[in-house]
């Protein structure tokens, strides 16, 4: 119940606030967890990530196609905010573009297995991609943009093409311990460097 110094609706707006920030607490548990055991991960080991019970998943995701769909928009927008404050916070332009595609990668090892999930849903699937392309083609678009304006890398490299080629990096990683798609993300991003006068 509001106190009297309490605005009316104050205390429905603070459970509001509450119950958003257990769904993302929720989210960021199960998509750590697709990521180690990948998304057919059993429910209860989710929900032991997340401190919470069974029930409490079920009632916010009923399928487990809804909590993957709902982990793979909560990841874009942590993609697609990410950008921004990585420019705004790194030391450099082309730093915040790695520590961009460290992000991103996170994310490609967490989508891994949203078509299967998803099984027969194939309009479901193309409408996910295309908001995965609108929300994060300009954020890189934005990252190569300042690394070029600052100098730091040629320009002429399309973001389309950077994601799609990490994306490509990435594949096999599941299957293969001993590969780590990171070292030759790395390498790609050298490869953008602008070469250094002598």
């Amino acid at each position: 119940m509001p106190t009297a110094s309490e605005p009316r609706g104050a205390s429905a707006r603070s459970k509001r606030a509450d119950a958003v920030r257990n769904q993302q607490t929720l989210l960021d548990a199960a998509a750590e967890v697709f990521v180690t055991s990948g998304v057919d991960a059993p429910i209860r080991q989710i929900a032991a990530r997340a401190g919470v019970g069974m029930g409490t998943i079920y009632r916010h995701f009923p399928t487990r196609a809804d909590l993957v769909v709902a982990v793979y928009r909560h990841q874009v927008e942590a993609c697609a905010e990410a950008g921004p404050n990585l420019l705004a916070g790194a030391g450099s332009p082309i730093e915040a573009l790695r520590q961009w595609g460290d992000l991103f990668v996170d994310f490609l090892v967490t989508k891994h297995g949203l078509a299967g999930a998803l099984q027969s849903d194939s309009s479901g699937f193309d409408a996910l991609h295309a908001y995965f392309l609108d929300r994060l083609v300009p954020v890189c678009t934005q990252l190569l943009d300042a690394a070029v304006d600052a100098g730091e890398i040629r320009s002429g490299t399309h973001a389309y093409e950077l994601m799609r080629g990490i994306g490509n990096l990435c594949i096999g990683h599941d299957s293969d311990p001993r590969y780590d798609p990171r070292r030759l993300i790395e390498l790609l991003l050298q490869g953008l460097r602008r070469p250094q006068s002598p």
